[in-house]
């Protein structure tokens, strides 16, 4: 049976078989994501036609991106907002209060003076800890289908998020 191109209707819940829920069982993300990748992998359509190593190209991809955005707690929130029709606009300042852009600046500050491993450990250590307590309240957020508080600890996420980068090249030695 030949390989059918994508459907393009169908969207990252479906395809890794998973409810429609912030609240994702990773393990069996994990599962299907192999399940999948050995079904329509490229290395495996070698010997088909070119149409055929396109579609497999194609579902490749759209595996690969549904286990990546599904995975992480930010990109399956702001994805599961968007299937609800709410998009955060990049770059935006979502309705946040000055208390915690402040916070953030204060956080931003610190890591930057920050030279000992130790204590670029211990921002580490506050950062995790904040984007799990996010998460939690993130997804309290979509079981009462909550989308305004949603976007709103979305936009923290990001933040933390970027400073979760900060922190990694911050370890890279030089």
């Amino acid at each position: 049976r030949a390989l059918q191109p994508p459907d393009p209707t169908r969207d990252h819940f479906s395809l890794m078989d998973c409810k429609r829920s912030f609240n994702v069982d990773t393990a069996k993300l994990q599962h299907r994501y192999q399940q999948l990748q050995r079904l329509v992998h490229p290395d495996f359509f070698g010997q088909r036609s070119q149409t055929e190593k396109d579609f497999s190209e194609k579902h490749s991809t759209l595996v690969n991106d549904a286990y990546k955005t599904l995975l992480a707690p930010l990109s399956r929130g702001l994805y599961l907002l968007k299937l609800h029709g709410v998009e955060i606009p990049e770059g935006t300042d979502y309705k946040m209060d000055n208390q915690f852009l402040m916070e953030i600046m204060d956080i931003n500050e610190k890591l930057a003076e920050a030279q000992s491993e130790a204590a670029i450990n211990e921002f580490e250590s506050v950062v995790r800890a904040k984007q799990e307590e996010l998460t939690d309240d993130l997804s309290r957020a979509f079981e009462q289908d909550d989308f305004e508080k949603a976007k709103e600890i979305l936009t923290k996420m990001r933040y933390f998020s970027n400073i979760e980068e900060k922190i990694k090249l911050k370890m890279i030695p030089l």
